[in-house]
C-alpha cells in the first residue's frame, strides 16, 4: 500500500466511529487517534474519566527540539488540548516517557532531559517537579556502594516507566544504567533499588507494572546483553517481588524472547490475568497468559502489518480503555509522521486497575513537591481527595 494510499485511509477513519465492542473480532485493530507534531507518541494513561493522555519522546537520531507536549483526547479519540512541558534541556535528546496517575487525578510523568518526575494537574496544566534521577557510575568502576550500576559502560539516567506501589512509593525502569529505582511517597531524589548486570543491554529495564497480588512486579528487559556472555539482545519479562522490608527479592524469569531484537516495551495488565505488551523490534501486540505462554500476536506477519493503513512502526506502550488497549505508535528509529497514532486494539476484557495512591492526610510534601502540590490539590481541580489508598481502585 502506498504512503498517499495510507495517507487517504488514514484521513478517513475519524469520519467512522469504531465498531461496536460486540461486532469486533478478538485483537480488531483500529486507529484511534492521531498524534500531532513534535510526534513520537510513546507514553499513555487513561483517567477516571476516560480521558486519554500522550506524551512525545523523540527519535533515535534527535539531538534536539521543541519542548515536548502531553496531548488529551477523549475517550472516542477526539483531541481536546494540548500541555507544553516547561524546563526540558531542549539542547539534548530530551522526551516523555512512561506516565501514572494518583488518586487526585494528578499524572506523573518521567521526562528524559533533565531526568525527573513531573506531577502535571491535567485540568489546568500547572506542573512540579516530584522526583529527580542521577547517574551513577559502574559498581566495578568506583562507583558507591548501594548507589551504582551493575555495568560496564557508564550512561546517563534515563527513567523510563513508573509504577506506584499500594503505599505510593513509586518504581522507575531506568533503560540505559541497568537498574530499578524508588522513589519515597512524597517525592524527593530517586534511590537506586535494584541493579543486577542481567538488566544491562542496548536497551535495558523498560515496562512495569505490579502483578494481582500487590507484592510482586512484573517489568520488562528490552534486550538483555550482560557482559561477559553471547546473548544477542533477547527480551525477557522479569518478575520481582517486594519483600516485606521493602528490599527487593529475586528475579525470576516470566517470559523470554525465542530470537533477538524482538524488542519487548510497555505492556498493560488484563483482569484476567493476560499481559499485552508491546514488541517494538518485530512491530507487533503480543499476548501472554497469567503464567507466560504466548497465545496471540497481532499482526501476524510483517506482510499483514503492511497491509495496515498505518502499520506498526515501533510500538511503544500500552494502557487499557475499557475492553481496548491503547497502543502508541512512536516510530522511535524512521521518525516517520505517517506512523504517529494511537491503536484501538479489542482485547474484549477489562484491564487490571492501577494502584493510584492518595496522600496521608496532612502528610507532609516531599522535597521537590512543597508549596506546589499543596496549591494543585487545594485548587479544586484535582478530582479526588480524602485518605490514602491502600487497594486498587474498582474497574470503571
Amino acid at each position: 500500500m502506498s504512503s498517499r494510499h495510507r495517507a487517504l485511509l488514514l484521513a478517513l477513519l475519524p469520519i467512522a466511529p469504531l465498531l461496536a465492542a460486540p461486532d469486533r473480532p478478538p485483537l480488531d485493530i483500529q486507529i484511534f487517534a492521531t498524534v500531532p507534531e513534535p510526534g513520537q507518541p510513546e507514553g499513555i494513561a487513561v483517567a477516571a474519566d476516560g480521558r486519554v493522555f500522550v506524551g512525545t519522546h523523540t527519535s533515535a537520531a534527535s539531538t534536539s527540539g521543541p519542548p515536548s507536549k502531553l496531548f488529551e483526547y477523549d475517550a472516542g479519540g477526539q483531541l481536546l488540548g494540548a500541555i507544553a512541558i516547561a524546563g526540558q534541556q531542549l539542547d539534548a535528546t530530551h522526551g516523555l516517557t512512561g506516565m501514572a496517575f494518583d488518586g487526585n487525578g494528578i499524572l506523573f510523568v518521567l521526562d528524559r532531559a533533565p531526568p525527573r518526575v513531573l506531577m502535571i494537574d491535567p485540568n489546568t496544566g500547572a506542573q512540579a517537579i516530584y522526583a529527580t534521577f542521577h547517574e551513577v557510575a559502574p559498581c566495578g568502576q568506583g562507583g558507591t556502594p548501594g548507589d551504582c550500576s551493575a555495568t560496564v559502560t557508564d550512561l546517563a539516567a534515563f527513567p523510563d516507566y513508573p509504577v506506584f506501589a499500594p503505599d505510593g512509593t513509586l518504581y522507575v525502569t531506568d533503560i540505559q544504567q541497568a537498574l530499578l529505582w524508588r522513589v519515597p511517597p512524597g517525592g524527593g531524589e530517586a534511590e537506586v533499588w535494584l541493579t543486577d548486570a542481567r538488566l544491562e543491554g542496548a536497551f535495558g529495564p523498560n515496562g512495569i507494572q505490579f502483578l494481582p497480588d500487590g507484592e510482586t512486579l512484573l517489568f520488562v528487559q528490552t534486550g538483555s546483553q550482560p557482559p561477559g556472555t553471547t546473548d544477542p539482545g533477547t527480551g525477557v519479562l522479569y518478575t520481582l517481588p517486594v519483600l516485606g522490608d521493602g528490599s527487593p527479592g529475586e528475579l525470576a524469569t516470566f517470559w523470554a524472547g525465542q530470537q533477538p531484537a524482538e524488542g519487548p516495551d510497555g505492556f498493560a495488565l488484563a483482569a484476567s490475568g493476560k499481559v499485552y505488551v508491546a514488541l517494538a523490534g518485530t512491530n507487533q501486540l503480543m499476548v501472554l497468559s497469567p503464567t507466560g505462554e504466548e497465545l496471540a500476536r497481532v499482526p501476524a506477519t510483517p506482510v499483514e502489518n503492511e497491509m495496515l493503513p498505518v502499520p506498526f512502526d515501533t510500538p511503544a506502550s500500552v494502557a487499557f480503555s475499557g475492553e481496548s488497549v491503547l497502543v502508541t505508535n512512536q516510530s522511535y528509529f524512521a521518525g516517520n509522521p505517517d506512523s504517529w497514532v494511537v491503536y484501538d486494539i479489542f482485547a474484549g476484557e477489562p484491564g487490571l486497575p492501577l494502584y493510584q495512591p492518595l496522600p496521608e492526610p496532612g502528610a507532609a510534601p516531599g522535597l521537590f513537591a512543597g508549596a506546589a502540590l499543596l496549591a494543585m490539590l487545594q485548587t479544586g481541580k484535582a478530582r479526588k481527595a480524602g485518605c490514602a489508598s491502600l487497594s486498587r481502585p474498582t474497574p470503571a
